[in-house]
Order: structure tokens, then sequence, then C-alpha cells
């Protein structure tokens, strides 16, 4: 299947991949895309099971990455740089992994990584997050990960946004769960991919907020310390999601990273 996406911007322009985090959808770049959009071509995908793209149940096996890298053939991208946030951080290291001349730079912000233990602080998250849906209230698990991830930073319309978008999302995997145990089939979801984070020598920049839960601090010097060359930008200000807590702030930051311009690293 090809995933749901928008494409903005000059189709000649270098082209830039944006990646969700796991509690959003293509939606949390509303504030950044337009201006990107001037000197890159921006595609924003929706991942399987997030906004608009559908979890087949029952289907053939993927791989995010493999998705990515089908959706940069529809669209006869040879490259792009790779913007992840959260979980879709991770992913992006899933496809420099799985499909390197597919990347040419990395920007992960607040990524999830692999190899890095849980913390008392993610159990508790997540046992809490379980017990709300399995309870069945999902306005509960809705208000916990609003609650969790977003920073000081951000206001009341990020916070709705990212409701809309985290609800929406627990809307489309529950279906897709529920439909899969009626048909007596394994729960839908990507087929894991093997991260080798040494492997990837492509310029990276990780981003770490300072407001962040500590299991995810960990994970973004993790990566920054194994990536070779990588560097590591600590944001004073940021929760989990800075893309959404500081548009602005973040736009100046992916436009210096991605302009490879060395005077300013930071907003």
């Amino acid at each position: 299947m090809t995933l749901v996406h928008d494409v903005a911007g000059d189709p000649g322009a270098p082209a830039v991949l944006l990646l969700h985090a796991g509690v959003a959808d293509r939606r949390m770049w509303d504030g950044l895309a337009p201006a990107l959009g001037g000197p890159f071509r921006v595609i924003r995908p929706d991942l399987r099971g997030f906004g608009d793209s559908p979890l087949p149940v029952g289907g053939p096996e993927y791989t995010n990455a493999g998705d990515l890298a089908a959706l940069l053939d529809d669209l006869g991208v040879e490259d792009a740089a790779v913007v992840g946030a959260s979980f879709g951080g991770k992913v992006a290291l899933e496809l420099a992994s799985a499909h390197p001349g597919r990347v040419r730079e990395l920007v992960l912000l607040c990524p999830a990584a692999p190899g890095v233990p849980d913390t008392e602080a993610s159990d508790a998250f997540d046992a809490e997050e379980g017990r709300l849906l399995e309870a069945g209230d999902v306005e509960g698990a809705v208000r916990l990960n609003v609650t969790t991830w977003l920073g000081p930073d951000a206001d009341d319309a990020a916070r709705e946004a990212l409701a809309v978008m985290q609800r929406q999302a627990f809307e489309v995997q529950l279906a897709a769960d529920a439909a899969a145990s009626a048909a007596g089939v394994p729960e839908p979801g990507p087929s894991p991919v093997e991260v080798d984070l040494a492997g990837i020598h492509v310029p990276t920049f990780v981003v770490e907020g300072a407001h962040d839960m500590d299991m995810l601090r960990a994970c973004a010097r993790h990566v920054a310390a194994t990536v070779p060359g990588a560097e590591l930008s600590v944001l004073e200000w940021a929760g989990h999601l800075p893309a959404l807590e500081r548009p602005d702030a973040m736009l100046a930051l992916l436009l210096d990273v991605l302009r490879d311009d060395p005077t300013v690293h930071a907003p």
C-alpha cells in the first residue's frame, strides 16, 4: 500500500521527509511544513495505523522502512534528509539501516531508539496507559499522553492538536486489534528492523528535550554517542515534542541544520 502523504515545495528541490511521533500523525508538522516547502520538497506521510493510513488486518508482513522506501520510489525521490520525532526518529534510524542509500541526513527530535533500558517512569507510563485502555477509557489515555509528552511551553492549541491526533491513532489501532482478534489472526503491526547505529554514516543531528522523560533523554544521548560523528543539542525549554511546543524555534533550528549552516544549530 502507498502511505497517505502530503507533498509541498519545488519538485526539483532537495527532499525532506518528515516522520511523525507515535502519538501523532502528519498534522504535527503543520506549523513547519509550509515554510520548509520554500527551500525543500517536503514529504510528510502517515505511517500505517496513524492519521489516514489504515492498519490492514491479516495482510502481508511489512516494515515502516519498506513503506517509506516505496513511497520515495513512487515520488521519484532518490534520497532525502529525514526528520523524525520520537517513534518517527526510530523509524528514521530503521530506514537509514535498511535502505542507507535513501537517507542523506538525519535530524532526530527526541528519538526512541533500540538498546536503551526502560526506567521506572517509562514503566509507570506504560502500565497506566494499558490500564486505561483495558478499561475502555480512551479519553483518559489521550489525556495521559498529552500531559506526559508535551513540555511546559506547549499552548492550549498544541495540546488540543495532540489530543485529536492521539485519539485518532487509538481509534484506528484499537479497531484493527479488535478485527484481528475476531478473525483469529495476529494483531497487525510492522515487522522489526534491526538498527545498527554504529553503521549509520550520514550527518546526524540529535535533539534532547530537558523536560523529556528520563528514558527518552537516554535514547537521545545513546544515539548521539553511537552514530559516528553525530551532534547532540539539548533544548532546555523542550519536552518530548518540541515541534509542537515551539514550532517557530524548531523551524529556525531545522532550517539551520538542513541548510548546513555551521553558525547556529539551536534557536
